[in-house]
């Protein structure tokens, strides 16, 4: 049975990167609803892996709007604090979401680990799950992963949240010095549309 194409969908998230990411990854004949306009407040994230939150907040918008809603739950995880902060790295941020608290953060619980942690290599990578859901209650949720390492110091202006530290495996600039077009099409998020793309 062929695929029935979606021709609008609602972008859930109140985080204007992801909003523009998203937005950007999607086909321009696609109608896009978003809260930019709608102003909803997002849902409490009480799941412990990305796909329940991504999941959490789809059905959550779907529910909110009547409409077919694709939402993403992503985070970094860094191998030298047990995959901290995970699925907790929004929160690192603190209320206001101000992301140079949370790479000082994670400086600060590097350093703890490793006062040397500076001349090494720091391996750690990128998760993304995104899920449509649909207001019949049918889902689909798909994960994309890139992984790297972490720079001992921000760099860069692009981006959003801890894009400034996070250099992608066989790259020498930060996500938050490249270019937004070709961080597009090789970050965790772009993985994971990839696999999900047939729907549009």
């Amino acid at each position: 049975m062929p695929i029935k194409k979606i021709k609008e969908i609602f972008i859930g998230s109140n985080n204007k990167g992801k909003l523009k990411e998203i937005a950007d990854l999607l086909p321009k004949s696609l109608k896009i609803y978003s809260n930019l306009e709608d102003k909803i407040p997002s849902p409490i994230e009480t799941g412990t892996t990305f796909k329940q939150n991504s999941l959490l907040k789809a059905k959550y918008f779907s529910e909110k709007t009547n409409k077919i809603c694709m939402s993403d739950d992503s985070g970094i995880e860094i191998d030298i604090l047990d995959k901290a902060p995970g699925v907790y790295s929004a929160d690192w941020s603190g209320k206001k979401r101000n992301f140079n608290l949370a790479i000082r953060k994670v400086f600060r619980e590097i350093s703890k680990k490793d006062n040397n942690w500076k001349k090494k290599s720091l391996s750690a990578r990128f998760i993304c799950v995104l899920t449509i859901y649909w207001p019949n209650g049918k889902f689909v949720s798909k994960i994309g992963k890139i992984d790297g390492r972490i720079s001992n110091m921000k760099r860069g202006k692009n981006g959003f949240g801890y894009d400034p530290i996070f250099i992608p495996k066989g790259k020498r600039l930060t996500f938050g010095e490249m270019e937004p077009n070709k961080k597009y099409r090789i970050d965790h998020r772009y993985n994971a549309f990839k696999k999900i793309k047939k729907y549009f």
